[in-house]
């Protein structure tokens, strides 16, 4: 395979990505952009049939009444991520749920759950003083993500599936980026796609870990192409564990699956190895409390158990009635059964699991990065959650900032023409995806799994400094074995051990990042808990930590956090207002 085998295509927008974002900015730029311009969008998989949108289960947070407010849902934002969020974005993605809820019910064409009455559904998410999260059962985002494929896939756009982007090709000067250079996987060719504007929304994915609940694909390929690019990245320490990931055992696939946020506020139990029911030793909400202080305690609590037959903790749901359970969670029902499980009337055995990403290239509130084109949202986008991203806000964040994208970049190629790429990065990033290709055959599993381990067991759900540093020599080990594995290359067409190769690649690049940032952070905020800075820190003086390649090595500094709306202390509710508008469990 030669540089100059590389096939040229050129559009005005291209989109990477097709989970709530992409797909959003897809059909926002369809309605800003001038008439017969040309829209693409690219995916590792199949349009709606990837991604973490579709897997989303809890809902989809909105202030909508009863005396839930945008500003209440804002405070909740902000104090659930320790004062670090960017407080522009925190708004403006509060702000615009409204809007895109409605466009989700009234233009796309969702279903949700709804009261007798004809108002929407929603119920208690954790970290939350209202009850704001909209939902279709327990299986939201398959509902969003298939209504919003229907839409796209009749809007005319181009489509590249099964394409998979490995670089982002700036052009000679750096000030701006020229294309994206991807692999075929149907053929193994190599194309490289110009274009005006550039919308990177490939999630994230910290499949890095033992336990995860994303899809083995999902590797953040997104954030290792920006690191590469020099574009800096903030909160990059910050990894969230889902608090109850099934802990269905080595023979399945299904450990690490979420059992969804709902079940604890609805008033699931979390029992430990002794019949206990703990969390109201480590917070006074109990099971209500945010992510990261119900992983912490139920990690805390697996420290303590000396049964090597049982790793976690479990779940009960049975005091609520076992046909009460299935009426309100059927998917939950079903997973868990599939599993073995009764959920509706035993109890489940569950583990924090490395579920989502904070972390993400630097944005401002449209959206926009620092190297001119590019732009990026949803889970490749940082600052909106801060340290700690609540349930439901996820989906709301990619659907809101994915149709702010698409506006943005719909508007702003008018001005833009295509530019001509540096062959130089071009070829640096095709001889980096061959690299594989021109080794002996070998192993990736064994290696992906040495990874896992080192990051769950050295930069986890609690850290330390000497555990750090031992993480970063096994991310070091595990990436310079890595170049010497190399891949069968008589059959590039769906060679799925080259794209293995590629996934591991991404991890061991972002698995540094998570690292050095962990140790630049010397305290304890939201998914970062250091034992040995287990203080939080003065919330005024809050920074948050910047990554960027310099050469070959990462480079770590801190940011002042930027008070724009509110300071800790204060809050911009109205006097009088209750601290919560949730009912006690």
């Amino acid at each position: 395979m030669r540089l100059a085998d590389i096939e040229r295509h050129d559009t005005d927008i291209l989109i990477l990505g097709t989970g709530g974002a992409g797909l959003f900015a897809a059909l926002h730029a369809r309605q800003t952009a001038p008439e017969g311009a040309r829209i693409t969008i690219a995916v590792k998989g199949l349009i709606g049939k990837c991604g973490c949108t579709r897997m989303v289960q809890g809902g989809y947070n909105v202030a909508l009444g009863g005396g839930d407010t945008v500003e209440r849902h804002f405070m909740d934002t902000i104090e659930g991520g320790k004062w670090l969020p960017d407080q522009d974005m925190a708004w403006r993605l509060c702000e615009q749920a409204v809007v895109r809820i409605r466009e989700l019910e009234n233009e796309i064409g969702c279903f949700f759950d709804r009261n007798p009455d004809g108002s929407l559904h929603q119920k208690a998410f954790a970290g939350q003083t209202a009850d704001r999260t909209v939902h279709k059962g327990d299986l939201t985002g398959i509902e969003i993500i298939n209504r919003l494929m229907e839409k796209v896939l009749a809007s005319g756009v181009e489509k590249l599936q099964e394409h998979r982007a490995v670089g982002l090709i700036p052009t000679r000067d750096g000030s701006a980026l020229a294309g994206v250079l991807m692999i075929d996987m149907r053929t193994g060719r190599f194309r490289f796609v110009r274009a005006k504007c550039v919308l990177m929304a490939t999630g994230g994915g910290p499949t890095m870990y033992k336990y995860h609940t994303p899809s083995g694909d999902k590797t953040m390929d997104g954030l290792a192409m920006a690191l590469r690019a020099g574009l800096p990245l903030r909160d990059m320490e910050m990894v969230q564990f889902h608090p109850t990931g099934l802990l269905a055992g080595d023979h399945t696939r299904m450990t690490g699956t979420v059992l969804e946020e709902g079940l604890r506020g609805a008033g699931g139990q979390l029992i430990n190895h002794a019949g206990q029911r703990f969390m109201f030793d480590y917070d006074s909400k109990g099971e209500r409390a945010t992510r990261d202080l119900v992983s912490r305690g139920i990690y805390a609590e697996m420290r303590k158990n000396n049964n090597p037959e049982q790793e976690g903790v479990f779940i009960s749901m049975a005091h609520l009635g076992p046909d009460v359970v299935r009426k309100k969670f059927p998917g939950m029902v079903k997973r868990c059964a599939d599993s073995g499980f009764d959920l509706a009337g035993g109890m489940v055995e569950v583990v924090p699991t490395a579920h989502y990403f904070m972390g993400g290239v630097v944005v401002d509130v449209d959206t926009r990065t620092a190297m001119e084109g590019l732009y990026v949202a949803g889970e490749d986008a940082g600052g909106a959650h801060g340290s700690n991203r609540l349930g439901g806000n996820g989906v709301a964040n990619s659907t809101v900032y994915g149709g702010i994208a698409g506006d943005t970049m719909g508007t702003e190629m008018r001005r833009m023409t295509l530019r001509e790429p540096d062959e130089t990065v071009l070829e640096a990033e095709f001889a980096r995806a061959t690299h594989p290709l021109t080794r002996k055959p070998d192993l990736v599993l064994p290696l992906r799994k040495q990874l896992q381990e080192v990051m769950w067991e050295e930069v986890g759900v609690i850290r330390t400094e000497h555990g750090m540093k031992r993480g970063l020599a096994g991310i070091s080990a595990v990436s310079e074995a890595l170049m010497d594995v190399g891949v069968d290359a008589g059959n590039l067409a769906f060679n799925l051990t080259w794209h293995d190769w590629l996934n591991l690649r991404s991890l061991c690049d972002i698995s540094e990042v998570i690292t050095k940032a962990g140790l630049a952070r010397e305290n304890s905020r939201g998914a970062h808990h250091r034992e040995d800075f287990p203080e939080p820190g003065a919330m005024e003086d809050s920074t948050f930590t910047v990554a960027r390649q310099e050469g070959e090595s990462v480079e770590v500094t801190n940011s002042p956090v930027a008070f724009t709306i509110v300071r800790p202390g204060e809050t911009i509710l109205p006097d009088g207002e209750p601290e919560t508008l949730v009912a006690a469990q």
